[in-house]
């Protein structure tokens, strides 16, 4: 079957081909000027003192858990709804994961829950800002600051969200972006970390680098650390989408809105809250939930009568918890998290990206629209 819809496309442009091409004709394919570049703009854009790039959003997670020396046994408290590479970074370390459930609404981490999880061993909150929605950070930062605990931004969804006029991923020690071909921008494979302290910015930009650090010798390694540069290319690429930013938001935004406007007539679809009065959305993915108690398998059964006609879909998200890798490690940890599971079997993600056009959003509609009624009747 060819898929005439992906359900993601990258955006590129001459601008960007250019910037990585001028790259190519330079002796410096990493930790170069374009690096810099790019790392400064991007703590320019988020008010914060500064950025470090990685190659990809699970290495900053990594590089972020292990900065705060979390590690053999140490809880984090963690939504179950969401990428798995927000708990495995921490199983890398030792540390246990501890999953809890969702608010209806905004499908992040239900501030109640969190409070509920901390124990002894907990050290940090890593608060995800699902699908580009900002979590309460009022709230969650405040129950941190009561129990001495770290907070942790996943923000790899949601450049350019803000909460209360501020962005997201400068409200916690550290913030994490990912910049993997399906986000808002992106720079191939990449990610950055905001790190508040200062020292552990200094120890998070060694541990990038193999560990180490700028005054030594480059075979002079003070600590174990890890290949995370990313490239020059990358840099450059990101930049240039960078500048954009907001021209790329708005268009998403549309898109969003015209899903919602073709979309809300139909009762067996769930549309996402298109506004908050206390948060900016980023819009990184447009999922729709099929209606509770709907028949057994529906969301399935849409989505492969989408690809029959070319049209890619996506179940957004199936629960960590659930997956096959931490059965395992679910048996000694289990989490009742019924709104997790509820929402993860009726979510689709249905096809979004920069310029996508009204056409295509039409035809996705369009097919949506018939294949419930008939699938309902």
């Amino acid at each position: 079957m060819i898929v005439r819809i992906p359900l993601s496309a990258p955006d590129i442009t001459e601008d960007e081909i250019e910037a990585v091409s001028s790259v190519l004709r330079t002796s410096s394919l990493s930790l170069g000027p374009r690096l810099e570049e790019f790392e400064a703009l991007l703590a320019e854009r988020h008010g914060a003192e500064s950025a470090i790039a990685v190659s990809s959003g699970t290495a900053a997670l990594h590089l972020a858990i292990r900065a705060l020396n979390i590690g053999n046994q140490d809880e984090v408290i963690v939504p179950s709804f969401t990428f798995i590479a927000v708990s495995n970074a921490l199983l890398y370390e030792g540390a246990v994961p501890v999953f809890v459930d969702i608010d209806p609404v905004t499908l992040n981490m239900n501030p109640a829950q969190v409070e509920a999880a901390i124990t002894s061993r907990t050290r940090a909150i890593l608060v995800v800002h699902t699908f580009g929605i900002p979590a309460d950070m009022d709230v969650l930062c405040e129950i941190a600051e009561r129990h001495h605990l770290y907070v942790i931004e996943d923000a790899c969804e949601a450049i350019g969200a803000t909460f209360h006029g501020r962005s997201v991923g400068t409200f916690g020690d550290i913030g994490v972006f990912g910049f993997y071909p399906n986000k808002q921008i992106t720079t191939g494979e990449g990610g950055a970390l905001l790190v508040r302290d200062g020292q552990v910015a200094k120890r998070v930009r060694a541990m990038r680098n193999q560990g180490r650090y700028p005054t030594e010798d480059w075979f002079q390694h003070r600590e174990i650390g890890f290949n995370y540069r990313l490239s020059e290319l990358s840099c450059a690429l990101g930049t240039a989408q960078l500048k954009r930013l907001g021209s790329i938001l708005a268009a998403r935004a549309k898109v969003a809105a015209q899903y919602r406007q073709r979309l809300l007539e139909l009762s067996a679809i769930q549309c996402p809250v298109a506004e908050y009065e206390d948060r900016t959305i980023s819009w990184f993915v447009y999922v729709v939930r099929i209606a509770e108690h709907s028949p057994d398998g529906l969301r399935d059964r849409v989505m492969a009568r989408l690809f029959e006609q070319g049209i890619a879909s996506g179940r957004y998200f199936a629960p960590i918890h659930c997956q096959p890798a931490y059965e395992a490690f679910t048996q000694k940890h289990r989490s009742h998290l019924p709104i997790t599971e509820s929402v993860a079997q009726r979510t689709l993600a249905l096809p979004f990206f920069n310029r996508m056009t009204s056409a295509q959003v039409e035809n996705v509609s369009e097919a949506i629209i018939s294949i419930m009624r008939e699938e309902m009747r």
